[in-house]
């Protein structure tokens, strides 16, 4: 007796609704660059710049009491996060203050820093400023245009992957089904206007990997279906292949969702944003394995016989 979420042998036509599915897709990414070109995004203090304040204590820090204490002073984007490191001595609590850029200055003034100092003292008396430094514009342009090559470069090297191990119209899918992802995530944001940081970035690249990994388990299956199946219409093959594998996307995009949305929930400030992205990542990565990578190998369409050729020269198939 085991669990079944879905059916062992489901016979759910994919492509019924193509038109649909894939326009609806084409419509949303459109638009999602068009509200990143209007409205643009909320960058945080990484991207945007501005002060950072080290603090310590002889008291456990209490992240939420300081927000609490600091949001008197209306200083907009502030992230407090506590810092744990074993070279710390005994009763020896530190926090990290991030105050944006105020009114496109470089840095806070000095009597700000003095007001937030204040301003946790009436939480923790005991609290004091070792360091303030600031992050310039300069610093903060680098670190979006890195960000950029990052998420580029990760894009290349799976097209790359997917163009070695399978065939090339596999790898334009794959891609697509990645701007696709990319381009919903980024709009969301945008569209809502919710802080972007570096740990967006690192959401935008968890993302990459979840999706492709779908997408090729559904490739692999497919791969082995059209060695088997030679005459079987190509779309039929794919509807056949995704219906295989649809326990295994089921039960792993679900599980993981379970976990994300415990986070989204329980997590607090500190990792929401992070969190959100993923979880938006994971539905809409899941949806395009199907809708979109799939719509766009059976348009560009396959050479059956130099698939069955390379079929010796993978590396290995993946258990779905």
């Amino acid at each position: 007796m085991r669990l079944r979420l879905v059916p062992d042998e489901t016979k759910i036509d994919f492509f019924a609704q193509a038109k649909i599915t894939f326009g609806a897709s084409v419509v949303a990414v459109i638009l999602s660059i068009t509200i990143f070109f209007v409205m643009g995004l909320n960058y945080g203090i990484d991207f945007r710049g501005g002060t950072t304040i080290r603090t310590e204590s002889s008291q456990p820090v209490d992240v939420a009491a300081y927000r609490a204490a600091i949001a008197p002073l209306e200083l907009g984007d502030v992230s407090i996060t506590e810092v744990f490191d074993p070279g710390f001595a005994e009763g020896q609590n530190v926090a990290m203050v991030r105050v944006g850029a105020q009114d496109d200055e470089e840095a806070i003034t000095a009597e700000t820093v003095t007001k937030i100092e204040a301003a946790l003292q009436t939480v923790d008396p005991s609290v004091t400023f070792p360091s303030v430094e600031s992050v310039g514009p300069k610093v903060s342009g680098e670190l979006i245009q890195k960000a950029v090559i990052s998420v580029l470069l990760a894009t290349f090297a799976i097209l790359v992957y997917i163009w070695l191990r399978f065939e090339w119209q596999f790898a334009v899918g794959a891609v697509a089904a990645l701007v696709h992802d990319i381009a919903l995530t980024i709009g969301i944001f945008s569209l809502f206007q919710l802080p972007f940081d570096l740990s967006i970035i690192a959401a935008l690249l968890t993302i990459l990997g979840y999706s492709i990994n779908d997408t090729v388990v559904v490739f692999d299956r497919l791969r082995e279906n059209l060695i088997k199946y030679k005459k079987m219409p190509l779309r039929d093959v794919m509807n056949l292949s995704v219906n295989e594998t649809l326990s295994r996307t089921v039960l792993t995009s679900g599980t993981t969702l379970i976990a994300l949305i415990a986070l989204l929930i329980l997590g607090g400030d500190v990792i929401r944003g992070f969190v959100f992205a993923m979880t938006w990542g994971v539905v809409v990565g899941t949806y395009s394995s199907v809708f979109v990578a799939k719509n766009i190998v059976l348009f560009l369409g396959l050479d059956r016989d130099k698939t069955k050729s390379n079929s010796g020269n993978q590396y290995a198939n993946i258990d779905a």
